[in-house]
């Protein structure tokens, strides 16, 4: 489902099985939510693809497991650059038997369908946004948002790409400006209608359109 990104059901979400799971050293306690890489198997000729590689979105985190060593069952332990794949990803550059294999990996622009995504969460004067399916670095670094009585209005990164402020903002136009990895900025203007509720989704503009 989600992980620690925050994004939900990944399948629904447009994430689909190219999804990672990031170890500590690049989780960056999930700043790094949404960026994509693009990786393939190496070294191991037995059971390696040859010419294959794989783009991922970086939706999870894996955890370190301090009681094992670094190649005993603690993959992700620190300083460890570590992806763990869906079986659906991993098969396509490797044999699922091999379980643990050396990679390359390179940090990617993202190609998305459609804008990025807010699907608005919370209650009362608290505001949740979760931001996704974002196009370029994939990340987001910084989140404004706006109402129609209100000036730009800094949120919070709450924990992976949610974002979150307490101002009371029903019954009104939301518009959002969001900074990414690689420092663009984009504003979509007026996305959700006055009549928004929690829990609904709205598509504003993309970076890179």
């Amino acid at each position: 489902m989600g992980g620690a990104c925050g994004y939900g059901d990944l399948e629904r979400n447009g994430y689909g099985k190219a999804t990672a799971g990031l170890s500590t050293v690049l989780f960056d306690k999930g700043q790094i939510c949404g960026a994509c890489y693009e990786v393939r198997c190496v070294e191991d000729l037995r059971w390696c693809i040859p010419g294959t590689s794989i783009i991922v979105t970086a939706t999870n985190f894996c955890a370190p497991n301090y009681g094992f060593d670094l190649d005993g069952g603690g993959h992700c332990n620190p300083p460890n650059a570590h992806f763990v794949l869906p079986i659906e990803a991993f098969e396509k550059i490797a044999i699922w038997k091999a379980s643990n294999m050396p990679i390359q990996y390179r940090r990617i622009k993202c190609r998305k369908e459609g804008g990025v995504r807010f699907t608005v969460g919370g209650s009362g004067i608290f505001l949740s946004v979760l931001i996704s399916n974002v196009a370029g670095s994939g990340d987001i670094v910084a989140a404004k948002v706006k109402g129609s009585r209100t000036g730009w209005l800094p949120m919070g990164r709450n924990w992976g790409q949610n974002w979150h402020i307490n101002a009371d903002l029903k019954n009104q136009p939301l518009s959002f400006e969001m900074t990414s990895g690689d420092g663009a900025t984009l504003t979509s203007y007026n996305v959700a209608p006055k009549n928004w509720n929690f829990g609904q989704t709205f598509e504003g503009k993309q970076f890179g359109s």
